[in-house]
């Protein structure tokens, strides 16, 4: 008779195949390590989701995802109602306030905040917090468009 492959009872090795899947890798399964359900006991979803996020090293950017979700009470319920983290990049965070009076007032507070994300998300986690201003408007209009002063040229 011949013998089935063995089943990892906690699902894991599926895990592994979905995650890979959805990364576009091959859905190889890894050796499992050989763990009896009998003597295991049941295993919690949230130990095996634990595993899966540490082996596809998805930690990090959870975790910074769901400080971003405490942004008002990392960077204080004013100041949040100015400013929002727009990009985490290398270490990076960007943020982008409202005006440039706010980007500044963000600016001297940068030290604290990359020590508050550190704490939360490990050390070296976030390196920099970039703060920049408001985008300006683009006075360019149209297809076709003629370099010059922008505004200024049509008041004389």
């Amino acid at each position: 008779m011949t013998e089935s492959p063995q089943h990892d009872p906690r699902g894991t090795d599926l895990a592994r195949q979905i995650a890979r899947a959805a990364r576009g890798a091959p859905a190889k399964a890894k050796p499992k390590r050989s763990r009896s359900a009998a003597t295991d006991g049941p295993t919690l979803l949230g130990d095996v989701l634990g595993e899966v996020i540490e082996e596809q090293q998805w930690n990090r950017e959870l975790n910074l995802r769901h400080l971003i979700s405490r942004w008002p009470s990392l960077v204080g319920a004013v100041n949040a109602e100015h400013c929002e983290p727009e990009a985490y990049t290398d270490g990076v965070l960007v943020v982008r306030a409202e005006s440039s009076t706010w980007a500044s007032s963000l600016r001297t507070i940068a030290p604290q905040l990359v020590a508050i994300l550190n704490e939360n998300l490990g050390q070296g986690a976030v390196q920099r917090v970039q703060v920049i201003g408001p985008q300006a408007p683009s006075w360019k209009k149209g297809r076709r468009s003629v370099s010059g002063r922008g505004p200024r040229d049509t008041y004389g």
